[in-house]
């Protein structure tokens, strides 16, 4: 079987495609969206409007694919947005994805994560033309045990609280669409994948770091972190959308065996407390950076604090593997930010720039023995700004 090894491999299996996306408003929804439409894909997109501001909006990406709002809670939505069209890939995104808003309304989350998988995936098995599903859940899907190790494939899932829990749920509704629905050999198969701290420039989502750190530099208010001790595995919003969109090829292609579970996390040393990527944030952005302050909440929710993921399977199966240093992930990140700051008219060219520049780093990285490279091997994402 041939490796896929580079963009121009993606864009082999994916020109032409039609491809429905769930959630394409979102901060990784939208990335996948216009990398895909960069690969010569045609984008269907399906979610609640975009919230103010996002990824979306800024890039105008309304204007390059096309958009229907829905909740993917209603079944006559989904129906409505697909009504009439053919797909041979649905990529199923569309989320709660906030863990504290899961606390304040578990219900929704419950029902979104969970019921509304059910909703887009029963939609998808009738689909003739469908050659595959790709269902985008979280590392919080396992049930935490506060290891050390990485959680692999066939760790149990779980979930101590409500965005955790329905993450876990979720998988299980995957599972058994799998197993009752996708089973054939000869039809279309059915991946899920899940990563860890995501971070990328056009994220706005509330109560996530880099967000918040942002955010403080419009206000002049600081940041509050609230558990700068916590362990996380941090990685640039392109690593896991390359892993995603490197089983959808497979699925295209037919091939079988790809199907099943699939974790997209970084390697060792970008799996960090959040003081520290807090501190990684301020140290990239140069003049009048993001200030913070520690401040711990009485009677907040209880988060996890480590959580590790093992991809040991897409590295040996799929061959994937982080491209970025952390450092990069967060140079990369500072540099979006501000050249939003500087033009944003223009962000969506600087967004696709930063697609080329990290395609150009992967081919190379996929050289044999290659390791990921240091900032300065694969541009100043500061001058790029």
């Amino acid at each position: 079987m041939a490796w896929i090894t580079s963009e121009a491999d993606l864009a082999e299996a994916f020109r032409g495609q039609r491809i429905l996306i769930t959630g394409h408003t979102g901060f990784k929804g939208g990335w996948l969206a216009l990398w895909l439409r960069r690969l010569g894909a045609s984008v269907v997109g399906l979610s609640l409007p975009p919230s103010t501001p996002s990824f979306f909006l800024a890039t105008a990406l309304g204007d390059i694919i096309d958009g229907h709002n829905g909740d993917i809670r209603i079944a006559a939505d989904v129906a409505q947005a697909i009504e009439g069209q053919n797909f041979d890939l649905v990529i199923h995104m569309a989320a709660q994805a906030v863990v504290r808003a899961s606390f304040e309304n578990p219900v929704d989350t419950y029902a979104t994560n969970v019921v509304g998988t059910a909703i887009v995936l029963d939609a998808a098995r009738r689909m003739k033309s469908l050659k595959g599903v790709v269902v985008v859940t979280s590392d919080k899907c396992y049930e935490n045990r506060e290891w050390v190790w990485g959680y692999r494939e066939n760790d149990p899932m779980g979930g101590r609280d409500p965005y955790s829990s329905s993450k876990g749920c979720t998988e299980l509704v995957a599972a058994a669409y799998r197993s009752s629905f996708f089973d054939d050999p000869n039809g279309p198969q059915l991946v899920s994948v899940r990563a860890g701290n995501v971070i990328g420039g056009g994220d706005w989502g509330a109560d996530r770091l880099v967000p918040d750190l942002v955010r403080s530099v419009e206000s002049g208010t600081p940041a509050r972190l609230r558990n700068p001790a916590s362990i996380r595995p941090w990685q640039h919003v392109f690593e896991p959308l390359r892993g995603y969109m490197m089983l959808a090829a497979h699925l295209l292609k037919g091939r079988t065996r790809f199907a099943g579970g699939w974790n997209f996390g970084p390697d060792q040393e970008a799996t960090v407390n959040v003081g520290t990527l807090a501190d990684m944030v301020v140290s990239h952005w140069g003049e009048a950076p993001p200030q913070y302050i520690v401040e711990p909440q009485v009677n907040a929710p209880q988060e996890s604090t480590i959580l590790r993921l093992d991809s040991t399977k897409a590295r040996t199966e799929l061959g994937w593997k982080p491209v970025f240093h952390v450092q990069d992930a967060v140079a990369a990140t500072v540099a979006w930010y501000r050249a939003f700051r500087k033009d944003p008219k223009n962000i969506r060219s600087f967004s696709e720039l930063q697609l080329e520049q990290y395609a150009a780093a992967w081919k190379q990285a996929a050289e044999p023995d290659a390791r990921p490279m240091p900032l300065r091997t694969i541009g100043d994402w500061k001058d790029a700004s």
